[in-house]
This record gives structure tokens, C-alpha cells and sequence, in this order.
């Protein structure tokens, strides 16, 4: 095989570029191009340098580069060739794949399928452009202590030990734990010790990791109806079989799931404050699970998302606390006392599965920083935390106001107060389409949350969820206004579509 002339190769020495680098790039530029294609044989590195009036070490050290990365091959008895494989294509995008007739990429098992099924309202209903009201779960960001933060994050920066900048804490920086279990027992009276903590990367993370310990595929899992599409995907995620259990004005219908899976090996429940509901669980539903968990040796993941905010009296205390015989795992987060992306929760194991998680947890990438869990203890221990939490209350408790007052001013009846939490549920008629006029609500400017998409099976009800947290009382104002304006608009269009129908 005769070696190519390289004709097509041009050094510029009025350049500032050194002349090795232009002809690297001269030749891989040209290989990509398919200007010198695979298996093309090259001038030897002699030859090359003499045509181009180079020393012929920058020929063979852009050789050796090229053969390095790839792109050429060396050959014994033939010299060197343009390679049959370049790494390089490896980074241009591939075709879009082929879509089956369900719209699902086919490279997704009927798992991951499932999981990426779970959208938090209708694809439409995503803002094209910040908008504040009324998204649910968001806290007032804007009022949180940025600069303590930062001082206090700076300073654990600042001065690091040595095992926080290693492995070590895994399942928790120590001091965090004991700042949280203290925490828990005083103010939701969850009875545990420091080691029984596992600080996650936020509550989704905690969640996972629990569905994935505790649940083989197949496995049946209880969920609230409706319930929240988190925990959904969490057990989606652990490949369960979930099994919708009916939330009422007691919550969760304990008599019904026992009914429906009998054998389940977990049951996902918010006591505290039911999400989207917002109903408390009553003593005798707690006590039922409990002695249900008991006899069958089934676990319950108590969702306790943001219990902090009651402002009819103090916060409930957790069904942790009055489980005798260990069954419970609670699951806590930061992101609506703090910020959410501060990616920061935490469950409460029972003593038994200590172990088993703080092992797994080296294995699932589900840790949260230490430089940011030691800034966190110190937040908690010296009494910032506990009085953020408090502003908040009288924050929050404000604003629900601000926007049940808006609604009464508007005709919005059926937005009625709430004891607890961060968003109020707005009633709609059984025939309304919720998620429609979610979409047309952010066409307009106004984020609100669909009740029927966290529904597993057939709605019940059709609703909009208002949060309200995270929304200056003026935007809670206009928010109101313009979605007034919205369900006027789809209202209008029932009627015409009704009398268009009878006539």
C-alpha cells in the first residue's frame, strides 16, 4: 500500500500557533472530515517533515498524539494508518431514537418507563417563565438568613478536619445527628438516639433508599389516595407493586388497605399533614396501622414534609413517638424550613436497621456534603434554625390569610383555610378538567398544581393546589386575579358547550 501524498495540509509560520499544534490539528480535523479516511495510509514521519519544512520530532510526536487518542493506528510492516474506530465519534449526539406508539423511548425498561411517567400535573403545565403563585412546596426563600448561612457554611469551609474532608460519615456527620435527634424529640416527639439518624440528600433521596431496602420487586406497597407523586416514584423506583389506599377526613383508610393487600410490605403515609389533602391522621387510624405493621412485620414510611407549620396550636406529634414495637421509618427534610436547594433530609431507623442502611449508604451516592451538615449543625445548635422556624409560622399564617381573602374577593368560594402546611386546595366541580385549566393558568402567568394527576387510579375529585409560602402578598393578589380570570374563561366555555349540546 502506497503512502498518501498530504497535499491537503498548510502551516501557517506567521501564526502565533506553535506548528505542532497546527498540524495536530490539521490532521484530526481532516480525519474527522472523513478527508483521510480509515485505513488510508500515511507519509512516513521523515517524508511528512521534509515536505513540510518541520523538524520531523513535531512529525512524530503529532503521530504518537493521534495514535494515543486514536485516531491513527501504527502498523508493522505497513507504518501508519488512519484508524478504522475514532473515539471521537463517540461524542457527537446519535439520532433521536425511535419512539413507540406510546411515546416512550424503547431503551427504558417497563421500570424506568413507569418512573418517568410521573409528572407533577400535565406536560403543558410547566411555566414557560418564573412564576411564583402558587407554586406548592416552595418556602419563602427570600426571607431565609442568607448571610448567617453563608458565615456559618464559611466558616466549616474555612477550617475543615481532616475526616470531613474524607469517607467517613457516610450515614451522617455525628454532630448533625445529635443536633436533629434533639430537635425531633423536642418538638415532634420522635423518640430516638443520635446513631438511629441517616442524613440523606433530601427526602426524595431518603425515601429511595428505604423503598430499595425494604422492597423486593413485586412486593406490594400501600400509597395514599391521592398521594404524593415523590414517594410514588420512590416505590416505582424499587420496582413495587403499589396499591392505592383511600385518604378520608381521618386519613388514611387503614381498614380499606388491610382489605386490599393484606400481605403488603409497606405502607406509605403524612400522617401529620396528608399531602395533598391536608387531612391529620386520627389517633385511632394511627394506632390501627401501627398494630397492622405489627402483626404482618410490614414497614411504615412516615412522611413528616412540613409538620413545623401548624398554626392552630402546636405541631402534632409523630406517629414514631408512639410506636412500641419499631415498625415506623421517619423521614424528615430541610428543604421547606430551610431552602430547597440545600438537599438536606433525614430518616429515623428503627435500632435493627442501624446497620444495613449506614452500609448502604456508602453504596447509593445519597450523601449530603458534611462541610454543609457541619454549617447545618451549627445553624440548629445555636438556635437559629428553631428561630427561622418560628418567623415563618407567622409568615405563613399571614399569608394563607392574604390569599383566603383574595379568593372571597375574587368569587374563588371553595378555597377554604387550612390549620397546617404551605398550600390551601381549591375545589372545582367533579366535570371540571383540573389539568386543563392548570395549563391555561400558566399560560397566564400563575403556577397551580392539578389534585387528579396524584391520583394513581380515577379521580375522585378534581381540585387545584394553591401554595401559598413562597409568594409575596402582592403576587398572591395578582395571582388570585388572574386565576379568576381563568376559571371565568373555562366556565364561559362549559356553558357554550353544553348549550351546544342540547341544542
Amino acid at each position: 500500500m502506497a503512502a498518501v501524498t498530504l497535499d491537503i495540509l498548510a502551516l501557517d509560520r506567521r501564526s502565533g500557533v506553535p506548528l505542532q499544534r497546527q498540524l495536530y490539528r490539521a490532521l484530526r480535523e481532516a480525519i474527522l472530515h472523513g478527508r483521510l479516511r480509515p485505513g488510508l495510509r500515511l507519509p512516513a514521519t521523515r517524508l511528512l517533515a521534509r515536505d513540510l519544512r518541520i523538524a520531523r520530532n513535531t512529525v512524530v510526536a503529532v503521530f504518537e498524539q493521534l495514535v494515543a487518542e486514536g485516531y491513527l493506528a501504527a502498523r508493522v510492516g505497513v507504518g501508519t494508518v488512519v484508524a478504522t474506530l475514532r473515539p471521537e465519534a463517540l461524542l457527537h449526539a446519535p439520532p433521536a431514537p425511535r419512539r413507540s406508539a406510546a411515546g416512550t423511548p424503547p431503551a427504558l425498561s417497563r421500570r424506568g418507563a413507569a418512573l418517568a411517567a410521573v409528572r407533577r400535573g400535565s406536560p403543558d403545565a410547566t411555566p414557560k417563565a418564573p412564576a411564583r403563585a402558587f407554586q406548592v412546596g416552595l418556602p419563602a426563600v427570600d426571607q431565609f438568613p442568607i448571610e448567617l448561612w453563608a458565615r456559618l457554611l464559611g466558616r466549616r469551609m474555612r477550617t475543615p478536619t481532616r475526616s470531613a474532608l474524607g469517607y467517613d460519615y457516610a450515614a451522617g456527620l455525628p454532630a448533625l445527628c445529635e443536633a436533629i435527634a434533639q430537635y425531633l424529640g423536642a418538638a415532634r416527639g420522635v423518640v430516638c438516639r443520635p446513631e438511629q439518624v441517616i442524613v440523606v440528600a433530601g427526602a426524595q433521596a431518603g425515601l429511595d433508599l428505604a423503598c430499595h431496602l425494604l422492597l423486593d420487586p413485586g412486593d406490594p406497597a400501600w400509597i395514599e389516595e391521592p398521594g404524593y407523586l415523590g414517594a410514588r416514584g420512590a416505590l416505582l423506583a424499587a420496582s413495587a407493586t403499589l396499591v392505592p389506599v383511600p385518604v378520608d377526613d381521618e386519613g388514611l383508610d387503614v381498614a380499606a388497605g388491610a382489605h386490599a393487600a393484606p400481605t403488603a410490605r409497606v405502607a406509605y403515609t403524612s400522617p401529620s399533614h396528608q399531602h395533598p389533602l391536608g387531612v391529620t391522621m386520627s389517633l385511632a387510624r394511627r394506632l390501627a396501622l401501627l398494630e397492622w405493621a405489627a402483626h404482618t412485620g410490614a414497614w411504615v414510611l412516615e412522611d413528616d414534609y412540613d409538620s413545623e407549620y401548624r398554626y392552630g396550636g402546636r405541631p402534632l406529634g409523630a406517629m414514631q413517638g408512639i410506636d412500641a414495637t419499631g415498625r415506623v421509618i421517619y423521614v424528615g427534610t430541610f428543604s421547606k424550613t430551610m431552602f430547597p436547594a440545600l438537599r438536606v433530609g433525614y430518616l429515623v431507623v428503627p435500632p435493627p436497621l442501624v446497620e444495613p442502611f449506614s452500609v448502604a449508604m456508602r453504596h447509593t451516592g445519597h450523601s449530603a456534603p458534611v462541610a454543609v451538615q457541619a454549617a447545618l449543625a451549627d445553624f440548629i445548635g445555636e438556635g437559629h434554625f428553631a428561630a427561622h422556624v418560628r418567623r415563618m409560622r407567622v409568615l405563613y399564617a399571614s399569608r394563607q390569610m392574604r390569599l383566603l381573602r383574595a379568593a372571597r374577593r375574587h368569587g374563588l368560594v371553595d378555597v377554604r383555610p387550612a390549620e397546617a402546611g404551605m398550600h390551601l386546595v381549591a375545589e372545582l366541580p367533579s366535570d371540571a378538567d383540573d389539568v386543563a385549566i392548570a395549563a391555561r393558568a400558566v399560560a397566564a402567568g400563575v403556577v397551580v398544581r392539578p389534585i387528579s394527576t396524584q391520583y394513581l387510579g380515577r379521580p375522585s375529585r378534581r381540585a387545584l393546589l394553591l401554595g401559598y409560602a413562597g409568594v409575596p402578598e402582592r403576587e398572591i393578589d395578582r395571582g388570585v386575579e388572574v386565576l379568576a380570570r381563568v376559571l371565568q374563561y373555562g366556565s364561559r366555555r362549559s356553558t357554550a358547550r353544553g348549550l351546544r349540546s342540547k341544542a
